[in-house]
């Protein structure tokens, strides 16, 4: 099945050419597309002069969400079967995207999460990060009676049905949670295969601890949203 990696990339001029080309010396099947969000730095460049993925750059900082739904659209208008969202810092370890390529290409999913809490692994994270993920964990199995350890993680793939929604619309901001939720209510199949996820390789996570308290905020009310809207499409 033909294979697209979507990395969102802003300001990452010290690992995308590392996480290129781990991606395709583990994979060299798959095709790799980044999407500049506007950067400052010479991502572009670098990532270009690899000669191992397509460069599409954004006019400005659109975020997460607007890069990824980016992505999707052009794994969508290129047919592909299978997209991939993996973080152009360098904690996605290509590795681990064989679990989650199995699971869409058996038809076990009809999305696959990497989770870095299925299984016990070497991976540690901050206190607030840790009350983030057990706080959104609850979250979403309210809203859809199902549980997923990793609801933050970025690390994940997505069949051509699934391409074919987030090309409509993708959750904005910090969109991972939404996207779970939204998915699971329009009656797809997600799940989590254990992956080990890595420190970055540069720079610094934009999430504070102060940060923290807005994200949970703010990515309550898109869930709220969300659950309003694909209610009102299933009684229409």
């Amino acid at each position: 099945m033909s294979t697209l990696i979507i990395i969102p990339a802003y300001n990452e001029e010290g690992s995308i050419h590392s996480v290129i080309h781990a991606i395709k010396r583990t994979h060299p099947e798959v095709d790799i597309v980044v999407i500049n969000d506007g950067s400052r730095d010479r991502t572009v460049q670098i990532a270009e002069a690899t000669g191992l993925a397509h460069v599409i750059t954004m006019p400005v900082n659109v975020g997460i969400g607007g890069a990824m739904q980016t992505g999707y659209l052009y794994a969508l208008r290129h047919g592909y079967d299978i997209a991939v969202q993996m973080d152009a810092d360098g904690q996605h370890d290509p590795e681990y995207l064989a679990p989650l390529l199995r699971g869409i290409e058996s038809g076990e999913a009809d999305c696959m999460i990497g989770s870095r809490f299925v299984e016990k692994t070497e991976y540690r994270s901050s206190l607030s990060r840790r009350i983030g993920i057990l706080f959104f964990s609850w979250l979403i199995s309210i809203s859809t009676k199902k549980r997923f350890t990793d609801p933050t993680s970025g690390f994940r793939a997505a069949n051509r049905q699934v391409i074919e929604v987030f090309s409509n619309y993708y959750p904005d901001d910090y969109p991972e949670v939404e996207a779970i939720v939204l998915l699971e209510r329009l009656g797809f199949n997600v799940k989590e295969a254990s992956v080990l996820m890595h420190s970055r390789e540069t720079g610094m996570s934009s999430i504070t601890p102060i940060k923290s308290v807005y994200y949970m905020l703010k990515v309550s009310l898109s869930v709220l949203m969300t659950l309003l809207r694909t209610r009102r499409r299933a009684k229409a």
